[in-house]
C-alpha cells in the first residue's frame, strides 16, 4: 500500500507527483472550502490530509512540517469539537481579536518559530530547518485562530502559505506548491466572507 501511495500519479514541470501527494492536496483543498462557508466538515478532512502529509514531509526532509501534521491532527479534533458544540447551543460567531491578544499571539508565534528552528538546525539534517519552521510554528497560530472563528486567522494563513509555497517549490513539491498559492487567493476569500458575516452579526 505504501508503494502504491508513493508512486508517481503524473508528472509535473518534470517532477514525479505521488498519488499520496494527490489525495493530500484534493483533500486539503475540500478542508479550507469548507472552513470558508464554515462547515465542520473541514476538520476531519484536515484530520486525514494531515496524516497523509505527514509521511509526504518526512520522506523529503522537512521534519517541522512533518511533526506539525502530528500536531494538527490533534488540534483538527479538537477544533471540530469546538464548533460542534459552539456558544449555548448556537453556532459559533466569527468575531475579532483584541488588539492586545494579536500582540501576543505574534510574540507567541515568534517565539516558537526561533524555538522550532533552533531544534531543526541542531538535531535534524533538515537543509532549511528556519524556512522550514515559520510555517510550522505560526500555523499553530492559525489553527488556534480558525478553531474560535477569529476572523484574522485568515492574515495568519495567507502569510503562512506565502512563506510555505516557497518552501514547497523550493523542495520540487510543485502540486503542493500549486495549492498553497490557490490557498492565499483563499485565505482572502475567507478573509472577506468571514468579514461579511461579522458585519450581518452585527446588524
Amino acid at each position: 500500500m505504501t508503494e502504491l501511495l508513493f508512486s508517481p500519479a503524473f508528472t509535473l514541470w518534470g517532477t514525479d507527483t505521488s498519488w499520496l501527494e494527490l489525495i493530500a492536496v484534493l483533500l486539503a483543498f475540500a478542508m479550507i472550502v469548507c472552513n470558508i462557508v464554515e462547515l465542520h466538515w473541514g476538520w476531519p478532512l484536515a484530520a486525514i490530509s494531515s496524516v497523509l502529509y505527514f509521511f509526504l514531509f518526512w520522506s523529503q526532509r522537512l521534519y517541522g512540517e512533518a511533526l506539525l501534521q502530528v500536531v494538527f491532527i490533534v488540534l483538527a479534533l479538537w477544533g471540530w469539537s469546538v464548533w460542534m458544540r459552539g456558544v449555548e447551543g448556537a453556532p459559533l460567531p466569527v468575531t475579532r481579536m483584541p488588539v492586545d491578544q494579536r500582540f501576543t499571539l505574534a510574540w507567541m508565534g515568534t517565539l516558537l518559530w526561533l524555538a522550532t528552528g533552533g531544534v531543526l538546525q541542531n538535531f535534524t539534517d533538515s537543509d532549511v530547518p528556519w524556512w522550514d519552521a515559520f510555517p510550522s510554528a505560526f500555523s499553530l497560530v492559525g489553527q488556534y485562530l480558525l478553531a474560535y472563528k477569529r476572523l484574522e486567522n485568515w492574515v495568519v494563513w495567507i502569510a503562512v502559505n506565502i512563506v510555505a509555497a516557497g518552501l514547497f517549490a523550493w523542495k520540487g513539491l510543485w502540486l503542493t506548491t500549486l495549492l498553497y498559492l490557490v490557498f492565499i487567493a483563499l485565505s482572502a476569500v475567507g478573509w472577506r466572507t468571514w468579514a461579511k458575516h461579522i458585519k450581518l452579526e452585527a446588524a
